[in-house]
């Protein structure tokens, strides 16, 4: 009965210390800004969000967001967006630069949920490299699900999307 007692209170803390683990801040936005444009961020810009795109945005990701405005980073020759998106619970931040159009980075900068972190590993991330957006909204590119981490694959292809449709939106206004 001790034995049982014992090898059940260990399995509880293992299961515990890899929740636990999963949370956390993998990249500050500094160093992911910094890392992006070579330890030179532009200025911080502003998207302000119109009702028109507003609903462009809501027809790309399924709802409305609650934000008046987006910050975003521009150099003339790359862009850099920190976004977030719920994954099960709780926002996923998520950063992507995007450069001719193409993802040219994605990586997630801080993760709160107790499951779905495999996504910050670039096994998963670099999936995104060099996808654009096609007509129809959707990535160029198949990105292969995680087991387990349904929802947060889900919130990083939304982030995705929405970086390169924001992207483009900036381009022509």
């Amino acid at each position: 009965m001790l034995k049982v007692l014992v090898i059940t209170i260990l399995c509880n803390l293992i299961f515990l210390s890899n929740h636990s683990l999963a949370k956390g801040v993998y990249l500050e936005p500094k160093e992911f800004l910094e890392q992006a444009f070579t330890n030179n961020p532009p200025k911080l810009k502003k998207l302000w969000i119109t009702k028109e795109l507003k609903a462009q945005i809501k027809s790309l990701l399924g709802y409305d967001i609650h934000v008046v405005r987006l910050r975003y980073w521009d150099n003339g020759e790359k862009t850099a967006w920190i976004l977030e998106e719920i994954g099960r619970d709780k926002p996923i931040t998520t950063g992507v630069v995007v450069k001719n159009e193409k993802i040219e980075q994605l990586n997630v900068l801080i993760f709160r949920e107790s499951r779905g972190w495999e996504v910050k590993y670039p096994f998963f991330t670099d999936q995104f490299k060099q996808a654009i957006l096609t007509e129809k909204n959707q990535l160029s590119k198949k990105i292969d699900g995680i087991s387990g981490a349904t929802l947060s694959v889900y919130a990083l292809t939304k982030v995705a999307k929405l970086a390169l449709f924001l992207n483009t939106h900036i381009k022509i206004k």
